[in-house]
């Protein structure tokens, strides 16, 4: 596995990358992302997470016309993001898949700003093109699409864009009773 920089810099680097360069990402970086995305903790470990990653151009041209987003045709990876899921629902209520699918998408995102890659999470989208274009099974829903690549922007940070306060956020025992004083 690759190594690449420290969580807490790779937290504070990752944005959304909306323009990326014309260049393949090194199979051996795809490989240490997607160790990661592995590794992502799941509802009782169901991992019922399943990923396609479009490197050809036409797959990927298909794929981003789901989307009608054009930065989908530049970034050299697509990666789909899909359950094979039997719907289990938590005890709070909640659907598990879709809740263990973000969270890995969290592990790739932030793996690959690790790795000096850009990303671009991507919710407007028409499953059923997608799953046309992958061959994915009716019974798998399609949750997202990312983005991946090298980015072409100058680096935009998300922790120098505008954020709630902590106070905002943040609470300590109770409803609206901030954490930090």
């Amino acid at each position: 596995m690759l190594k690449g920089m420290n969580l807490f810099d790779a937290i504070a680097k990752r944005h959304s990358v909306r323009t990326y360069l014309d260049k393949p990402v090194e199979p051996e970086k795809l490989q240490s992302i997607f160790s990661a995305v592995r590794l992502a903790p799941s509802a009782r470990n169901g991992q019922e997470w399943r990923f396609i990653a479009v490197t050809d151009p036409e797959l990927r041209e298909r794929v981003a016309a789901a989307g009608g987003q054009p930065f989908l045709s530049q970034c050299p990876v697509i990666v789909a993001a899909c359950a094979e899921t039997d719907r289990r629902v938590m005890r709070c209520g909640e659907m598990a898949y879709p809740i263990d699918v973000a969270i890995a998408i969290d592990h790739l995102t932030l793996a690959a700003a690790a790795m000096g890659l850009g990303t671009c999470w991507v919710g407007s989208f028409d499953p059923q093109i997608v799953r046309e274009a992958l061959g994915i099974p009716e019974n798998a829903p399609v949750v997202e699409l990312i983005a991946l690549g090298y980015s072409a922007e100058e680096d935009k940070p998300a922790a120098d864009k505008a954020r709630l306060k902590m106070s905002e956020i943040f609470w300590e025992n109770s409803w609206n009773n901030p954490f930090l004083r």
